[in-house]
């Protein structure tokens, strides 16, 4: 996929971004205290998914920059998130960035890793993405192949990958976040201990319930298509599910 082709995918994944402003209560500006510091996170495609689970990362009390190839776009979405939210470009995202969540179609993955995972390297980075092969073509038969989480660290070499929110819906996200216990279950995977460590402690922020699954070969379990995907279920109930401890 050449630079300018990203261009277009990524401004496609973009148009959702204004449904994220409708979700109301759910991404109010009024900050509650991060379970440890505050961590600033830069989001790579802030469409749906993005702008969902960002937004409520805002919520928690991380300052959060929304990027894309077209920052003017976002302006109505960090409006409404208040002053913790900013938008910029994907560079900007990355610079900004202690630790970095990527959403976009799966088909841009290999161009953004050429572009950005050099000044990526060290980071840890919440892999969202999921590929289809409708939409993204020969590289969803090499994540069939080689499963999603060794695929996308492939191309992001140097940088701490975890898999996590790809399972379900914004719309899953937005409603079942901060519901009383037993939270929703948000499955993770990685290599790095301290990676996961700090994913599992973003996905608390977000409202639900970080399960473990194993290293990034393991991430196979939860991508589309396998027992993992799709559960809306709880944390003690997709354990059994995936057979977990």
């Amino acid at each position: 996929m050449r630079k300018q082709d990203f261009v277009q995918v990524d401004r496609r994944a973009l148009l959702g971004a204004g449904g994220v402003v409708m979700l109301g209560a759910i991404l109010q500006p009024a900050p509650a205290r991060a379970q440890g510091s505050p961590s600033r996170i830069g989001v790579i495609g802030s469409g749906n998914i993005g702008g969902t689970v960002g937004g409520l990362w805002v919520k928690r009390g991380h300052p959060v920059l929304f990027s894309s190839r077209h920052p003017e776009e976002l302006k109505a979405m960090v409006a409404k998130l208040g002053s913790l939210a900013q938008a910029g470009s994907v560079e900007q995202a990355v610079a900004f960035g202690e630790v970095l969540f990527i959403a976009v179609p799966y088909g841009a993955i290999p161009q953004i890793g050429r572009d950005y995972s050099a000044a990526m390297k060290g980071k840890v980075m919440l892999d969202a993405c999921n590929a289809v092969s409708a939409r993204d073509g020969a590289i969803a038969d090499e994540v069939e192949q080689n499963g999603i989480g060794v695929t996308t660290q492939k191309y992001f070499p140097g940088v701490h990958v975890v898999r996590a929110f790809n399972t379900m819906s914004y719309a899953v996200f937005a409603r079942e976040a901060n519901r009383p216990d037993p939270k929703l279950a948000i499955p993770i995977a990685g290599d790095d201990p301290k990676a996961v460590q700090i994913a599992a402690a973003l996905v608390r922020d977000a409202g639900f319930d970080p399960v473990p699954v194993g290293a990034l070969a393991d991430a196979r379990r939860f991508q589309r298509g396998q027992p993992g995907y799709g559960q809306q279920v709880t944390a003690a109930e997709l354990k059994q599910k995936l057979s977990l401890p």
